[in-house]
């Protein structure tokens, strides 16, 4: 078995070389979103902190923040990547004697982000009155690093602002790990405004799947199983 899947190698392992992987992970930020949830108004406090745990990105929260980053495990591991027959969106390693797959399946066990159709989000406008109004008033394009300072100093007067404003953060500087610059997309603050809409959006096809931490994860759980 160890043969044919050595032949199956992307990577022969003559070529196998040490390397490194750089971290670029932000769950450290989680605390900016403890930190937001607890400036909003006492009456709102247990309702906002309870919708957001509720939220499609509420479990994350739950997530150990000291997340060790073993970078030549993931280097190893996608050395051991295989050529397959499967779906073009899936990946295949070779663990010991086993092909261990990583696909969409896994990625939403792990991720809890679903996929299916998206919605076209083009003719999408900001809400009147709307988080970016009443927060960004006056401003055409929102920064990352924008959203970023209202998260971690605003206090916030109404209810569920936080809870909004926390998603846009999370989902951008968490999940997508897009850089401080990046514009904000005038689709994300309308559908943040519809709570529901947004936790039932697809996000599995917005954020990347080839997360390394996500894969190795993954395959690791599978290797000790």
């Amino acid at each position: 078995m160890r043969i044919r899947l050595r032949e199956s190698l992307k990577t022969s392992e003559e070529d196998w070389y040490e390397g490194k992987l750089t971290r670029h992970n932000h769950f450290d930020a989680l605390d900016h979103i403890d930190d937001a949830l607890n400036r909003v108004p006492v009456k709102f406090t247990d309702k906002d902190h309870r919708r957001f745990m509720e939220s499609c990105f509420g479990y994350f929260l739950t997530m150990h923040r000291k997340i060790k980053f073993f970078d030549g495990i993931i280097h190893r591991l996608l050395l051991r990547e295989l050529y397959h027959n499967g779906p073009t969106d899936e990946m295949h390693f070779m663990l010991g004697n086993q092909s261990v797959r990583f696909s969409k399946v896994e990625f939403y066990l792990i991720t809890g982000l679903r996929f299916g159709v998206v919605s076209d989000t083009t003719k999408y406008t900001a809400v009147e009155n709307g988080i970016h109004e009443r927060y960004f008033p006056g401003a055409d394009e929102v920064s990352l690093g924008e959203i970023r300072g209202v998260v971690t100093s605003t206090k916030f007067g109404k209810a569920y602002d936080a809870v909004k404003l926390c998603l846009i953060y999370m989902l951008n500087w968490i999940l997508m790990r897009v850089d401080e610059r990046f514009k904000i997309p005038v689709w994300q603050f309308r559908l943040v405004e519809e709570l529901d809409a947004f936790d039932a959006f697809s996000w599995g096809v917005r954020v990347p799947m080839g997360c390394p931490h996500v894969q190795a994860f993954y395959l690791l759980i599978q290797a000790c199983a």
